[in-house]
């Protein structure tokens, strides 16, 4: 099991620019307004804040998401494959160019979310219309 380098850690606004932080662990860590550009494959965020946060040319393929605020946040060209996200506040996130296959978002807000420029509750809605 991986060491927890970031338990608590203030990091705010902070660049991680070609890192590889394949198996991370971020635990009650303030990430807000930080840009990623990095291997974070399997990575786990937990009560982490990832307000304005920006991801761009990420590898995320297996990440967990518990307990974060990650509104205002943006994902860019990325692989999102088999992420968790449950319990988040994605309010006004952008999510652009990204692989999503096998991804799973339980509870959370989404007012305002989009996925290459399109609305999530327009998307919902259109799932609810096709239904019919």
């Amino acid at each position: 099991m991986p060491a927890d380098p970031f338990d608590g850690d203030d990091l705010s606004g902070r660049h991680f620019h070609r890192t590889k932080m394949a198996g991370a662990h971020f635990d009650g860590v303030d990430l807000s307004s930080a840009r990623f550009f990095a291997v974070l494959e399997g990575a786990q965020f937990t009560d982490t804040n990832l307000a304005a946060a920006r991801f761009n040319d990420v590898n995320l393929s297996g990440a967990t998401f518990d307990n974060i605020n990650m509104s205002g946040g943006s994902v860019n060209n990325a692989n999102l494959s088999g992420v968790t996200i449950t319990a988040a506040n994605l309010s006004g996130m952008q999510i652009d160019g990204a692989d999503l296959t096998g991804g799973d978002i339980r509870n959370a807000n989404l007012e305002g979310m989009r996925i290459d420029g399109v609305l999530v509750s327009d998307l919902f809605a259109a799932y609810e219309g096709h239904k019919r």
